[in-house]
């Protein structure tokens, strides 16, 4: 594949955790019994995708794979918060689709202006200012932060054209599309010239454009990945409508027939829904025509097909302007582009639950900790309704409520875990 574009790139992206809660207390001359002070943990940054459209390829991802936001700062006496972790901005070009890197499945469609969240930032820990009570007067625990969320993506680039240019290679895409739109692609008299997609705008009338790609030359057998064909297939997968460019001028000895058919077949073999999607013939290089009747025996065989049928010269720019105006017609009765619905569903953590939890009483609060539950409860939604079932679940299961029961435990008391804090009922 060329190594100028790239259209596809794993990455590992992660979080940052949150920062400690502080113990402290008041000191201050002249005051016998200063209360708690001890400030809670910043926030961990988080991860955020935004579309940015001066991006044409995933290039920047094929040298670096990792992608890390900073940690929160611990919390301090005096009531000081730690400063928030910073979060990292990911910029990616408009169209590429996110996906889980293990189950493949659509995370987000990167195709609107909208940050996105990949990975948020864990939780800062509470200091122990927050655990003061009338029966608790001096606190001495905080709690710690949770951990970021971590994530293996790939991205996937995915054009956002209304127009897609399909044909084999030298028949004259970059050159109709350098003529109808501001785009400047690399032209010259051989086979894949084009070894990325070209976007133009094409304006058509007063508030009416769309745009076009020019995709790199298809060639037999890109469905099964020959050649370069097969890399960009995937770039006409959202196009509303297929341009479908064929050499008519027999200047090479081809046969127009023989190429419009072997193209269709590659679209149909890569995709049924790409095969569908409507398609304007267009018969270029009209100027250089050698034999009139092999014109009019394509345009029969196309339009026997059910195709609309173009002839034009896009190096002598004769016809161009009306094929521009068809598909600004066409395009008007077409559905919008397509944006792909997220199918990733976050499944419940994998918890190894052997490893015992530290427990240690404070008066009537039972302090809980441990690693993985605190990997656990930054897994867990707690205003959903079905992850607090669930968490009540993992609990019960690792016998942490056996466990309080043996120790002691009374309904009433007070359960405290990280920045959650329960009354215990039996």
């Amino acid at each position: 594949m060329a190594s100028g574009f790239i259209d596809k790139a794993r990455i590992t992206c992660r979080a940052g955790n949150g920062g400690n809660g502080a113990v402290a207390f008041h000191r201050e001359k002249y005051v016998a019994a200063g209360g708690p002070d001890g400030g809670d943990g910043g926030d961990g940054g988080s991860i955020i995708l935004q579309v940015d459209d001066n991006m044409s390829t995933l290039m920047d991802f094929r040298y670096k794979r990792k992608y890390v936001a900073t940690n929160g700062v611990d919390g301090q006496g005096g009531r000081k918060s730690g400063k928030d972790g910073e979060s990292l901005t990911i910029r990616v070009p408009r169209g590429t689709l996110v996906r889980d890197a293990e189950t493949n499945e659509i995370i987000k469609d990167m195709s609107d202006d909208q940050p996105f969240i990949l990975c948020r930032g864990g939780r800062g820990g509470w200091g122990n200012q927050h655990f003061a009570t009338p029966t608790r007067q001096v606190p001495r625990f905080a709690k710690a932060g949770l951990p970021g969320e971590a994530h293996d993506v790939v991205l996937e680039l995915k054009l956002l054209a209304d127009v897609g240019l399909v044909g084999f290679p030298n028949v004259g895409k970059s050159t109709l599309l350098s003529v109808v739109s501001k785009a400047h692609p690399k032209i010259a008299n051989y086979h894949f010239t084009t070894l990325y997609p070209n976007l133009g705008v094409v304006y058509v009338d007063e508030g009416v454009s769309f745009v076009m790609a020019d995709i790199p030359g298809i060639i037999e057998g890109a469905s099964e990945g020959a050649g370069l064909g097969h890399d960009f297939l995937r770039h006409i997968d959202r196009c509303r409508l297929l341009v479908h460019l064929v050499d008519v001028s027999g200047s090479e000895g081809r046969d127009p027939i023989a190429d419009f058919d072997a193209i269709n077949a590659e679209l149909k073999e890569y995709s049924m829904a790409l095969a569908d999607r409507p398609q304007i013939v267009v018969a270029n290089k009209t100027d250089l025509l050698a034999d009139p009747s092999q014109l009019d025996a394509f345009r029969a065989h196309v339009e026997s097909l059910g195709y609309e049928f173009f002839a034009m010269s896009a190096a002598t720019h004769q016809g161009t302007r009306e094929l521009v105006q068809r598909i600004g017609q066409r395009l008007a009765q077409l559905p919008p582009v397509t944006v792909y619905e997220p199918e990733y569903v976050p499944r419940p953590p994998e918890v190894d639950m052997s490893e015992p939890l530290h427990i240690e009483r404070d008066d009537n609060t039972w302090l809980v900790e441990g690693a993985w539950l605190q990997r656990l409860m930054a897994n867990i939604n707690f205003s959903d309704y079905e992850s607090r079932l669930y968490f009540d679940k993992q609990l019960r299961a690792s016998g942490l409520f056996d466990r309080l029961e043996e120790m002691g435990i009374q309904d009433g008391d007070i359960v405290s875990m990280y920045n959650l804090e329960f009354e215990y009922q039996r």
